[in-house]
């Protein structure tokens, strides 16, 4: 019986600390500012804006174009297309691929998470 209880106490703590592991990333990724990326473009030529009310999160940011092959967006499955690194402009950070040769599909991009500033995937654009 002691055996029992000793393995249930040790179940109920380890549940515990990760609840408290998990919860404590959650409080991390709420104190990101917010950033959200754009996409506009055509005959391949992709370009947009990194967006957010903290500076710091607009410029240096890595964007990734990728084209969609499924229904949703799923950046670990689909083409990426092309790459930037975002430049300030003003209130804003600006990417551009330039030419991707990628004309016609469903394409959006994505900007990953810092230490500091969310990250975000745009609206899908079709062409």
């Amino acid at each position: 019986m002691r055996i029992k209880t000793i393995l249930a106490t040790t179940a109920i703590a380890a549940a515990t600390a990760f609840t408290g592991v998990a919860h404590g990333a959650d409080d991390l990724a709420s104190n990101l500012s917010p950033t959200e990326v754009t996409i506009k473009g055509q005959n391949g030529d992709y370009h947009g804006k990194v967006k957010s009310s903290d500076s710091d999160c607009l410029d240096g940011r890595t964007v990734k174009v990728y084209e969609m092959l499924g229904a949703t967006p799923a950046p670990k499955t689909d083409q990426k297309i092309g790459t930037d690194t975002s430049e300030l402009d003003g209130s804003k950070g600006v990417w551009s691929i330039g030419n991707s040769g990628f004309k016609h599909g469903d394409f959006y991009a994505k900007v990953k998470r810092t230490s500091e500033c969310g990250g975000d995937i745009s609206p899908v654009l079709s062409r």
